[in-house]
């Protein structure tokens, strides 16, 4: 299934030149997700997979802001309800999110406004690039609510973005962090301002999309897998991922466009 053929019923999607964006659009609430809007992101980052029409995904909120995390009423409520097995099921299930982001190929641009809270917090980190207004405030806020910060990743992910000492006073203490402390820090590549925002992403995005597709899944996938190799194992394994990137189409294309001394059009074959 390509994106386009995505029936989204609980996010907004649209699809153009390559790009898919995904709109979190309940601005009355801070975008907040509930578990229909969890589970039907799952399944659209799962879809994704399968789609070789689409070359970067945008992800952004509605109305000022990017969200605000699990509905207060629709999900934190009907938590205090379940035993242990319901809530596992639960969690499972917010980390099925995560993993179907990194799972997918296509690199995924965060466009942050105004709040990033919870698990408003992880999408974006679990996100390739991360921009954002100089009015975005990021809050890991899990342990604000009586939860620990090891949620959905964080624990795993946060040091590698930002350093552990940064991710450990986040996680410990909830607080916000602001775009300039996020820029500062490396989680967001760059700020603009709130009307440039979606077409800053999207340009960013469109840029990715006409890139080789075989070859950005590859270094995405490369990024996730060298977590846990040494310099040599990454070494070898690059060496493997990138022999392989040379039996496409594509580099052909590339080599063959700059010997005529004009730009390749990448095609993802």
């Amino acid at each position: 299934m390509t994106l386009g053929g995505f029936e989204a019923r609980h996010v907004g999607l649209s699809v153009e030149g390559g790009v898919a964006t995904i709109l979190l659009d309940r601005p009355e609430r801070k975008n907040p997700l509930t578990f229909d809007s969890y589970a039907e992101l799952v399944a659209l980052f799962r879809a994704a997979a399968g789609d070789d029409e689409t070359g970067a995904i945008v992800i952004s909120g509605t109305g000022g802001n990017f969200c605000s995390g699990g509905d207060v009423h629709e999900i934190i409520a009907p938590l205090l309800e379940r035993d242990t097995k319901g809530l596992m099921r639960f969690t499972a299930m917010t980390g099925d999110l995560v993993k179907a982001m990194r799972a997918c190929p296509q690199p995924i641009v965060a466009a942050v406004d105004g709040v990033a809270a919870g698990a408003g917090a992880i999408i974006a980190m679990a996100s390739d690039l991360r921009l954002a207004t100089p009015r975005a405030k990021v809050a890991f806020l899990f342990n604000r609510v009586g939860l620990a910060g090891c949620d959905m990743g964080a624990c795993a992910m946060l040091p590698r973005i930002i350093g552990q000492g940064r991710a450990s006073e986040l996680l410990f203490t909830g607080r916000s962090m602001s775009a300039q402390e996020g820029l500062d820090w490396g989680f967001f590549s760059r700020t603009v301002e709130p009307e440039a925002l979606m077409e800053t992403a999207a340009g960013l995005a469109r840029s990715i999309a006409e890139g080789p597709a075989f070859a950005n899944a590859m270094t995405k996938r490369m990024l996730a897998m060298e977590w846990a190799m040494s310099i040599e194992q990454a070494i070898e394994a690059e060496a493997v991922a990138q022999a392989l990137c040379m039996t496409t189409k594509d580099f052909r294309r590339a080599y063959e466009a700059y010997a005529a001394k004009r730009r390749p059009v990448f095609r993802g074959d």
